[in-house]
């Protein structure tokens, strides 16, 4: 099953994340509401995708991301967006491989999970998620 570690200062969008990861079979492997427990606890939960809001991120979100891909170097990052404009070129340039607007329809969010999870290799494409071991 598909790890996830959920980043987000907000209670009701990490509820909504926790609900759409559990209908898309995956494990939420933990959650924290800010960047100094996210560090903490990410080396520690053996995720497969690290869900990341862009506002939790220090000043300097290039270094921040470095220090969080040494943390969990195999674990594919996700950026959670609330808007896109300048935004999005920030994460991806900044060394997030995947970004995903908070404010896109769940049928949109669930999409760019898919496919950052066929990014692993544990999506078939069919059946849904396979075992990883």
């Amino acid at each position: 099953m598909i790890r996830v570690y959920i980043a987000d200062a907000m209670p009701s969008e990490r509820l909504a994340l926790r609900l759409m990861l559990l209908a898309l079979n995956m494990e939420v492997a933990g959650e924290a509401e800010d960047w100094s427990i996210t560090l903490a606890q990410t080396p520690t939960c053996h995720t497969d995708i690290l869900m990341l809001e862009w506002n939790l991120l220090p000043v300097a979100p290039n270094a921040a991301l470095d220090e969080l891909r040494k943390a969990c170097p195999k674990a594919l990052v996700i950026i959670l967006i609330g808007s896109l404009a300048d935004h999005q070129q920030a994460a991806l340039s900044f060394g997030a491989d995947v970004f995903i607007s908070k404010s896109g329809l769940p049928d949109r969010v669930a999409e760019h999970l898919r496919a950052a999870a066929a990014k692993i290799g544990a999506f078939d494409g069919q059946m849904g998620f396979k075992r990883l071991m």
